[in-house]
């Protein structure tokens, strides 16, 4: 029995144990209070951080808004994971946010200015269950209840594409404030269409269901933006011209252009490529501020009115995501040719000659296709059979620092076979190595038949600051042009005027017309040579007319030749003696015909006449008396030239008087030209890309400098910039002389990279430009804004660059009331085959256009002194508070609504 009884005890004492195990102790903290306090402490220390410091704990700015930034928690709560953002801004003005800024969508949609958003941590990021969704805005909203936090709360819900949220908002002790927005994605309700649907659906919220609303007043605020975007052209629209393609375009002989009108075809550009238009079209936003509608009747006047009467206009270019893109080579242009160019240079040290590369390997023939022959041809007859009379006899305006480029004038021989060889073939070097055989076969033919060398001078001094090849050019031009004059009979002296014996005895006198020496030209000043045509000068001993003799042309020379003469004289350990020498014949020739113009004349009237610095006359004779009133003149040489040793006085004595005509010419243009052939002939690969890579970089920057686009300073400087930073970089390229070097040609793929990045905004100048030119203020201010939002992307590195150029081009600019007509122009009325294929649903028609975007702000205001909860707040008494507010955004196929409704709970 003892025994039982002690069996019992201890059965009593185990019930006792087991039931205070399972005793419920409630000081310990639930799963869902601890995660309710881990947001709570979050969001305190967010609260007492305040937006300084959290910028400088790891805050993110908001894509594409100025000034809206976030920073991030996550939690874990059962078997979830859960992302909690606060957006705030830095800047707290007190303003109401409104359509002038760029505005998050939560900003928009409720009025609020920050916030704070928890979603679950999963593909579609948003709460799919109902409840759980409520108890998740309950956690957040106890949490910033309890830190006494007013930010509003939000969680998104439902898929993902309807943009669905609800949330809470604790704004004291008196209000609070719920939050709801949904989308409609599919066909929206014909009544949901309409304005006064709309007002409609907003009054259903806070009056009677039973009302008739169209026969009631209800004193509703709202606000209307309308989103217009310029029509699109349509090909369907077109008139075809049977005639354009026959005629086709000799502009472009690469390109295949269509009959229709492009938008570049009158820019300098349009004669290589057709670029896209970088500004695609225009958004126009028609704003309606503050409005009061007291029944759907005033709803359906407003639908009814025009977007020209709206308060505010403001304009958004539409740009082409080519300006933002970095070059994949699927964007055609200069800069796209040259990045070839570079490479093409890089693989011409492969091979000795170029006709190595037309007759290489298969695999180079095949991964560099050459144009067919008719393509060929076209070129060629483009640049030596279709030059225009303008072409010759003009020079285009180059820019001021082009001339620093070693390269070629724009509309020269070798700067045009430059830009023709970047659209051949894809300026592949198996391309560029036919398309040069065939041009200087062109050149020969031109020197065997003396027909003049097209796009060339034919006299005139060789310009040495341009590239080689085209010094070549200008002295087989210079050949031609003698030896047809010489196969003529004609005599040609050093000014290329086509002279007779007889005009050897002309009394003309003006030595600085007659170009026999440089040093004619560095007379004291202009009003000593105005008194030389008044008087003629006369020989100092036999007081006769001085006649003034036609002259030898002197040499054209190359910058290669220089160097050849210089390296002689080097070798002969004198040059200033050597050089003097070379300059003996030529002086030598100017003697004898002076001596044979002027029989009686000593070696003080040469001097006179020749180098007028070397004679020094007295100062009556400088004060204007004349050489009649007192004979002879009192003056006398300069100190080196009457020197008894001076070369120039031996020379003067062994010159025979003998004219130009029957001299000896000083050159012999057959064996120059001659000489020139060989080198174009010969010219190593390596060599022929140097000079086009200079020559073409010059004449695709000169190129785009003719480009029309106003008074645009951005563009000024940026187009100097180019200049200079194209020479600097080819100045060193050039020194080297090697193209081996990988780091040169890396710098030469930087400068094409820079090169696009100047001819996009090139293009997208040219383009505002012409679009605006009744209004060029607003153009260059659309400009402006593009140039700023573009321009700390130029220079960075790819990576970079494709990661800032994420954001979107969204700057505005507001339109005077004057500019509106110009903007309405921008919309012409649709044409037939566009209005069958529209079918109109929404108001506020533009010229025949309907909105592609209307956005609405409903509001209603109460006194706050209709509730209870009111009277113990004098402040509060008299304060009106938005009790609802609803804001409807989309178009005849999608609606999004979104309502905030204020409560006294």
């Amino acid at each position: 029995m003892k025994s039982a009884n002690n069996s019992k005890g201890v059965m009593e004492d185990n019930d006792e144990e087991e039931e205070f195990e399972h005793f419920d102790d409630f000081t310990l903290a639930s799963s869902w209070e601890r995660f309710i306090s881990e947001i709570e402490a979050v969001c305190r220390q967010w609260f007492a951080d305040g937006p300084k410091n959290l910028l400088e704990k790891g805050a993110v700015q908001v894509n594409q808004l100025k000034d809206l930034y976030t920073i991030k928690s996550e939690f874990k709560y059962a078997t979830k994971s859960y992302c909690m953002e606060y957006y705030f801004t830095t800047v707290d003005d007190g303003k109401t946010l409104d359509w002038d800024h760029a505005l998050h969508d939560l900003q928009l949609s409720f009025g609020v200015k920050e916030f704070v958003v928890i979603a679950p941590q999963s593909a579609s990021g948003v709460v799919l269950d109902a409840p759980e969704a409520s108890k998740l805005l309950s956690a957040v909203a106890i949490a910033l209840s309890n830190c006494s936090c007013l930010w509003p709360a939000f969680v998104p819900v439902h898929d993902s594409s309807r943009k669905a949220y609800i949330g809470i908002q604790n704004m004291g002790t008196v209000f609070t404030r719920r939050f709801e927005a949904d989308r409609i994605a599919s066909q929206v309700p014909v009544k949901l269409m309409h304005l006064e649907g709309l007002y409609e659906l907003f009054v259903s919220k806070f009056a009677y269901t039973a009302v008739d609303w169209s026969m009631n007043h209800f004193e509703v605020h709202f606000k209307m933006k309308l989103t217009y975007r310029t029509p699109i052209h349509d090909d369907e629209d077109e008139i075809h011209d049977p005639d354009a393609d026959i005629t086709g375009s000799s502009e472009n002989p690469e390109g295949e252009m269509h009959g229709k009108a492009q938008w570049d075809d009158n820019f300098p550009w349009s004669k290589w490529y057709s670029a896209e238009d970088p500004v695609n079209g225009f958004e126009l936003l028609a704003i309606w501020s503050e409005i009061t509608a007291e029944s759907s009747l005033d709803m359906a006047e407003l639908e009814n009115a025009s977007p020209v009467e709206a308060d505010k206009w403001f304009l958004s270019p539409c740009l082409s995501e080519y300006l933002s893109d970095v070059s994949d080579g699927s964007t055609i242009g200069f800069a796209s040719q040259l990045h070839l160019l570079v490479k093409a240079l890089e693989m011409s040290s492969e091979a000795k000659f170029i006709e190595d590369f037309i007759s290489g390997s298969e695999a180079l023939k095949s991964s560099a296709v050459v144009p067919p022959q008719t393509v060929l041809d076209r070129v060629l007859k483009n640049l030596f059979h279709e030059v225009a009379e303008t072409e010759i006899n003009s020079s285009p305006t180059e820019h001021k620092n082009s001339r620093s480029i070693k390269g070629a004038p724009q509309e020269s021989l070798f700067a045009q076979f430059c830009l023709h060889a970047l659209w051949f073939g894809n300026c592949s070097i198996r391309a560029i190595s036919v398309l040069w055989i065939e041009f200087v076969r062109e050149v020969r033919w031109c020197w065997e038949e003396s027909q003049s060398l097209p796009r060339m001078p034919s006299s005139g001094p060789i310009d040495l600051s341009t590239c080689l090849i085209n010094q070549k050019l200008h002295m087989l031009a210079v050949c031609i042009d003698q030896k047809h004059r010489e196969a003529e009979g004609q005599f040609v002296d050093a000014n290329d005027s086509m002279s007779s014996q007889e005009d050897l005895q002309s009394p003309t006198h003006n030595s600085s017309s007659h170009g026999a020496s440089k040093e004619v030209s560095d007379r004291k000043d202009e009003s000593s040579d105005a008194a030389n045509v008044a008087k003629p000068m006369m020989l100092l001993k036999s007081h006769k007319i001085m006649h003034a003799p036609i002259t030898l042309e002197p040499p054209p020379m190359t910058e290669d030749m220089h160097e050849e003469r210089l390296k002689a004289a080097v070798a002969l350990g004198d040059s200033y003696s050597f050089s003097a020498q070379l300059e003996t014949e030529i002086l030598a020739s100017d003697m004898s015909a002076f001596k044979a113009a002027n029989p009686d004349a000593v070696f003080e009237d040469f001097i006179r006449w020749h180098s007028p610095r070397d004679w020094e006359n007295d100062e009556n004779e400088e004060n204007g008396a004349s050489e009649s009133s007192s004979w002879p003149p009192r003056g006398k040489l300069s100190e080196r030239m009457s020197d008894l040793g001076n070369s120039w006085r031996k020379i003067w004595n062994e010159a025979p008087a003998v004219p130009a005509s029957e001299q000896k010419p000083l050159w012999d243009p057959n064996r120059e030209g001659e000489k020139v052939l060989h080198y174009l002939e010969t010219l190593r690969p390596y060599q022929l890309l140097e000079e086009m890579v200079c020559a073409a970089f010059r004449a695709a920057a000169d190129t785009l400098n003719r480009t029309s686009f106003g008074d645009l300073k951005q563009m000024n400087i940026k187009m100097d910039q180019l200049c200079i930073t194209i020479a600097s970089v080819l100045r060193i390229f050039l020194a080297q002389n090697t193209t081996t070097d990988t780091e040169l040609l890396e710098d030469l793929r930087r400068l094409s990279t820079t090169f696009e990045h100047i001819e996009k905004l090139v293009l997208l100048a040219a383009s505002l430009h012409v679009k605006f030119l009744q209004s060029p203020y607003l153009g260059q201010a659309i400009f402006t804004d593009c140039f700023n939002f573009y321009l700390p992307n130029m220079g960075t590195s790819s990576a970079n660059a494709h990661n800032d150029t994420q954001r979107e081009f969204d700057k505005k600019q507001q339109i005077r009331s004057g500019d509106r007509d110009l903007i309405v122009s921008m919309f012409p009325p649709p044409t037939a085959n566009q209005s069958w294929r529209r079918v109109l649903s929404m108001g506020n028609l533009l010229n025949g256009h309907e909105p592609i975007l209307r956005e609405i702000i409903f509001s209603k205001r109460d006194r706050a002194s209709r509730s209870y909860y009111a009277a113990s707040s004098p402040k509060l008494h008299q304060q009106d508070i938005e009790t609802y507010r609803m804001y409807v955004s989309g178009t005849s196929n999608d609606l999004g609504v979104a309502l905030a409704v204020a409560s006294f709970d």
